[in-house]
């Protein structure tokens, strides 16, 4: 695993794959991390269309041959048909970390009543840590600063470089540092 943080950010929509729809999920989750991370990372962004075997391939790559130490998800996790997202997350992972989901759904729904039918997941793929967040900007944003106090001490577990939260944005919790 390299020393640099590798992150994936990965937008899972039909119609922005198919260029129809701009892209705000993928640019918003950067921006957040940007401003919530003293650490330097490199992203590797990709925009993939609701299909199950494209989303499980594009998150085998990222974790085991890109080494991402933090895959993202935006898009997906509703109720809808197509969306697929956390399905095919729970077959890629090895290890469903339950947390994440429970307390994301929790925050959005100080803010909207339809949080619950929102179905994002996080779990584990060998030295990588996979979190399914919703597609609104706005979600986004209170997703991840919910988990984000726990995200450096998971990928410090599963072996991943040393990740640095600016502690202006986020209160980071390491119990397991040395």
């Amino acid at each position: 695993m390299s020393e640099k943080l590798k992150i994936g950010i990965v937008t899972v929509s039909d119609r922005a794959s198919r260029g129809e729809y701009e892209d705000k999920g993928g640019p918003a989750v950067h921006a957040e991390l940007k401003e919530m991370l003293l650490s330097e990372f490199d992203v590797i962004t990709k925009i993939v269309p609701d299909e199950k075997d494209i989303l499980n391939n594009t998150l085998t790559e990222l974790a085991d041959n890109a080494e991402c130490s933090l895959v993202i998800t935006t898009g997906g996790t509703g109720p809808a048909p197509r969306d697929i997202t956390p399905d095919v997350t729970q077959e890629v992972c090895e290890r469903i970390l339950p947390g994440f989901g429970e307390l994301m759904r929790q925050v959005s729904l100080k803010k909207v009543p339809t949080a619950i039918l929102s179905r994002q997941i996080a779990g584990t793929r060998g030295s990588t840590l996979i979190i399914n967040l919703p597609g609104k900007p706005s979600a986004i944003k209170e997703c991840l600063e919910a988990v984000m106090p726990a995200i450096p001490d998971c990928i410090d577990l599963l072996g991943g470089p040393r990740v640095e939260a600016n502690p202006e944005k986020v209160r980071v919790h390491t119990p397991h540092r040395s």
